[in-house]
């Protein structure tokens, strides 16, 4: 069983690194090597099912920036193959794609079997073959031939290329080619946290700042009351970028939420002090200040210890300082976390330092190749993990081509 080419991973970048290495070099001989079944399955359940593509930011350093793990590597080569590549590429192919207003971009039949169905047919037209079921036990080099011993039998190939995601078989098999792994964490995850200011509040959103304490983590954004905790967009860039923070204190940590952001304690103070003149006769649940979703201020207000039923002239400076931390700097108790949906990513992987991010091939072994989310690089949800996918596989795939 010998080819020119081996893609051990039937994912994105698998099926990415294999097609745009034939279209380049049609005398190769390529298959792909997918342990189970089926092939492409992690296309098929992202973005909820649509494929979310790629995300419509298309300056290679601004895209650097929503990658905790890669930003500095991926400069590079964004520059070589950014999101507006993915976009003609895909459109070549009679795929196009569309933005949504927070500018993910998904295929405009909204089904990722359009994604699916256009890299099962670009690997028909090109010869490439796909042989699942395959499970890869091990890989050496000898004399410029790299052998595989699978479940199934034994390959050989000049040019390897690995694509398996975060596999931590395959990652064993790479550590004894003399690669570093760096040990995989849970990114983008949700926090557990059982507080009554927040119980029976979720749905609600509110744009809000949190910090995790004792640490420089912070972010801003909509943040989203879940009935296990909070979730959103500011929550899952903390996740992120504190991946590995996080669970060296085994997500056992306090955070201070800011509910109104544009406002720091002092300055709601104030404003608390004018409206207790200016609407003395009103009610304090029921007359908000901010731009806060009703059942979350009145909880803020119980929580400042404030009956229900207490006018803005019957507050004490006492329960005016209360309120003001509670709205500016209440603290939470994270006991735990949970994934996100289905899109499960890891911070960890082969380590960026033994990868030439100009040819995507190791700097330990002589036509070994990596794309995807094998290398530790990861990033927040928007299309971003893909993008990675899509700049590594077509840079690890033009150079196979060209030697």
């Amino acid at each position: 069983m010998k080819y020119d080419v081996i893609i051990v991973g039937g994912g994105a970048a698998g099926f990415f690194t294999a097609i745009n290495i034939a279209e380049q070099n049609k005398k190769l001989k390529i298959a792909i090597l997918e342990r189970g079944k089926d092939v492409l399955a992690k296309v098929r359940i992202s973005g909820g099912g649509r494929c979310n593509v790629t995300h419509a930011c298309f300056d290679p350093k601004a895209l650097t920036q929503f990658y905790p793990r890669g930003e500095k590597e991926l400069l590079g080569p964004f520059h070589r193959f950014c999101s507006g590549d993915t976009i003609a590429w895909f459109a070549d192919r009679g795929v196009n794609l569309k933005i949504e207003d927070d500018g993910r971009m998904f295929p405009d039949t909204d089904s990722s079997e359009t994604i699916i169905n256009c890299f099962l047919q670009e690997a028909k037209r090109l010869k490439i073959e796909i042989l699942t079921g395959v499970s890869v036990q091990g890989f050496c080099k000898k004399e410029n031939v790299w052998e595989l011993n699978t479940s199934k039998s034994n390959y050989t190939c000049t040019h390897l290329a690995i694509t398996t995601g975060s596999n931590p078989k395959i990652w064993q098999l790479i550590n004894k080619l003399a690669h570093t792994i760096v040990p995989p964490v849970p990114s983008l995850f949700t926090f557990n946290i059982k507080d009554n200011r927040i119980k029976d509040l979720m749905g609600i959103t509110a744009k809000a700042n949190i910090k995790v304490k004792e640490t420089k983590l912070e972010a801003s954004g909509p943040l989203l009351i879940t009935h296990w905790g909070m979730s959103g967009p500011a929550i899952l860039r903390l996740s992120a970028w504190g991946a590995r923070i996080l669970a060296d204190k085994n997500y056992q940590f306090h955070i201070a939420v800011n509910w109104v952001p544009q406002h720091n304690t002092a300055s709601i103070l104030e404003d608390l002090q004018k409206i207790r003149k200016a609407e003395a006769k009103k009610t304090v649940s029921k007359h908000k200040l901010y731009k806060l979703p009703n059942r979350l201020w009145e909880r803020i207000v119980s929580a400042s210890s404030i009956n229900e039923h207490v006018k803005w002239a019957d507050l004490n400076n006492s329960q005016l300082h209360t309120l003001a931390n509670q709205l500016t700097a209440a603290t939470y108790q994270v006991n735990g976390k949970s994934t996100f949906k289905e899109e499960f990513v890891t911070a960890g992987g082969v380590d960026l330092k033994e990868i030439n991010f100009k040819t995507m091939q190791s700097k330990q072994q002589e036509n070994l190749y990596f794309a995807g989310e094998v290398l530790n690089i990861d990033a927040i949800t928007g299309g971003f993990n893909f993008q990675n996918a899509w700049t590594t596989a077509f840079i690890a795939a033009q150079t196979i081509a060209n030697k």
